[in-house]
């Protein structure tokens, strides 16, 4: 297998065939804040977090969907991304209604610290305060659409880990939404087999479970990744 020298943040650092720029990163200790990037499933780039620059191209460039290559010079924490990722933040938070105070996940939500970790300390923009149901229609847990932020993590843990296959998406722009078997309530979804990975996966607190009060929800991702590697390994297999 080829290894690929490449430059971060000045520190000259080695890849192999097929390693995003975010695996690199996090092999040798940098850190980049991410929200939809869960270890397991594909990457889609869909939040945007991990944008980086890249010497030569005047694009910033998803960290988790861009394979390292070789000779590549690449800075994760400019001005510019620091303005970006802020960006990002507020204007998730402007999109739905996240009422921290209120939330199952306050203090365990991953939207939480990332914007007190980037310095959001007010949101800019006008917030939409959509009216977004809740589906509380599943017997263990729910669905609150006014925290998702559209990562679909939920979806591709469904998808690639359990493979039920019962969560995707539906609509477009502001009105996307996260749906169970072609917009059935949560509860009447016939493929769902109650694992729970996806409200393992969720960042915020859209799913939950059903009785948890404000701050309970602690969720353990790297069980969701303990799976995929024994998969992977053929561990469990006689």
């Amino acid at each position: 297998m080829a290894v690929k020298t490449l430059t971060i943040d000045g520190r000259a650092l080695t890849a192999q065939d097929g390693d995003s720029l975010l695996d690199v990163c996090r092999d040798a200790g940098i850190a980049l804040p991410t929200l939809c990037h869960l270890d397991g499933v594909l990457d889609i780039g869909a939040c945007r977090l991990c944008l980086v620059e890249i010497a030569g191209s005047p694009k910033l460039f998803p960290a988790c969907t861009t394979l390292a290559a070789e000779g590549m010079d690449v800075q994760t924490n400019t001005p510019r991304l620091q303005c970006f990722r802020r960006l990002a933040l507020e204007l998730l938070l402007a999109e739905r209604n996240h009422v921290c105070a209120v939330c199952v996940a306050n203090g365990q939500c991953e939207l939480q610290s990332l914007a007190a970790a980037n310095g959001v300390d007010h949101v800019r923009y006008e917030y939409q305060t959509p009216r977004w149901p809740v589906d509380q229609t599943h017997a263990l847990f729910g669905m609150d659409h006014n925290r998702c932020i559209l990562c679909t993590r939920c979806v591709r843990a469904c998808w690639h880990i359990e493979g039920a296959g019962t969560k995707n998406t539906a609509g477009r722009g502001a009105r996307c939404e996260i749906i169970t078997d072609l917009r059935q309530p949560w509860g009447d979804a016939d493929s769902c087999t109650s694992c729970g990975k996806c409200v393992m996966s969720c960042p915020t607190g859209a799913l939950f479970y059903r009785g948890a009060t404000a701050g309970e929800m602690v969720r353990d991702h790297s069980r969701l990744g303990f799976i995929v590697n024994a998969r992977e390994k053929k561990q469990w297999n006689a």
